[in-house]
């Protein structure tokens, strides 16, 4: 048997399983199977509201399942096991059965599906969704859908994270298909994300503010004299000038390098917008002045008279 065979078959086997339990089980309140194959069998995970009635008196009920699961599906060694269902809200294919039953009774279908909701959002349910499909309200079919919360319907976390159950209400103008999707409460989400929060300033007072703002022109000026005035301290300053001696067409046809060491006096001041210190050098020789800011030297003088920094390349042109 090819694989693509072998695929479909154990998934028709599996459909058809479930189908034959939520007939067998469904007074039982039948919530889906699992089945895993193991090399000791195929181990086959039933989930009822009632699990006692799933196993019977002595175990005859699940015996008789056993057996016409050998004897229907040819499944060799099946071990059938009956699991509790601990919160029937958050299991799709109850909630479905409970929904075809109450449409079975004679409930209007769209009070029917916002109970059905409501009771399943109000279990903890991050999204929900009921959709009811047949002959509803005329003579032709439609579908009426319910919808609450966060709710997957396409790709891979729509196969994982969200739970379905599918049941048929039988009425007197036709059938009723009831499907039920749940998302789970703590699922997690793929696209999920959450803000970081902030710290928040602490709040400044009116007043204080207001006497900021009033504060004299004259107390200004001597809070910038008092912080401009400052003592002198000697510093040794290397520099390095690089020059260019280009032609005509833009070649470089020569290039200069001048290393320069002097030792002098500087006083550091804080910038206007305080975001670095300013250190002033003034060499008479070369008619140069020099700052560091930020931790890097600039200068300007007559050739380049603006503050540029001191390892800029500085070009003349061959006459």
């Amino acid at each position: 048997m090819a694989v693509e065979k072998k695929f479909v078959k154990d998934g028709y086997t599996k459909a058809s399983l479930d189908e034959h339990f939520a007939k067998q089980l469904g007074r039982s309140g039948y919530g889906g199977m699992v089945m895993s194959r193991t090399p000791l069998g195929t181990q086959i995970t039933v989930y009822s509201e009632k699990p006692g009635m799933v196993i019977g008196k002595a175990g005859k009920v699940i015996r008789k399942l056993t057996q016409d699961v050998v004897d229907i599906y040819g499944i060799d060694n099946p071990q059938i096991d009956a699991q509790e269902v601990k919160k029937s809200e958050l299991n799709a294919q109850i909630m479905a059965n409970r929904l075809a039953a109450s449409i079975e009774r004679g409930w209007y279908f769209r009070k029917a599906g916002t109970n059905t909701i409501r009771a399943i959002m109000g279990a903890g349910a991050l999204g929900c969704e009921v959709i009811i499909s047949g002959k509803l309200t005329g003579a032709r079919a439609r579908t009426e859908k319910f919808i609450d919360g966060y709710v997957k319907h396409s790709g891979h976390p729509a196969e994982q994270i969200v739970d379905t159950g599918y049941a048929v209400a039988i009425k007197k103008l036709g059938t009723l298909g009831c499907r039920v999707k749940i998302v789970q409460p703590g699922a997690f989400l793929p696209d999920a994300f959450k803000m970081k929060e902030g710290v928040l300033a602490a709040p400044v007072d009116g007043d204080a503010k207001a006497k900021t703002k009033a504060a004299p022109a004259a107390e200004a000026a001597a809070e910038a004299a008092e912080g401009a005035a400052c003592e002198p301290e000697p510093v040794v300053v290397t520099t390095t000038m690089v020059t260019e001696v280009v032609n005509s067409e833009g070649k470089v046809i020569a290039t200069e390098t001048v290393e320069k060491t002097f030792e002098t006096e500087v006083c550091v001041v804080d910038s206007p917008s305080g975001e670095a210190d300013e250190i002033v050098v003034e060499d008479s020789d070369i008619n140069e002045i020099r700052r560091l800011v930020e931790g890097v030297w600039q200068h300007k003088h007559n050739e380049y008279d603006y503050w540029h920094p001191m390892a800029r390349v500085h070009k003349e042109a061959k006459k």
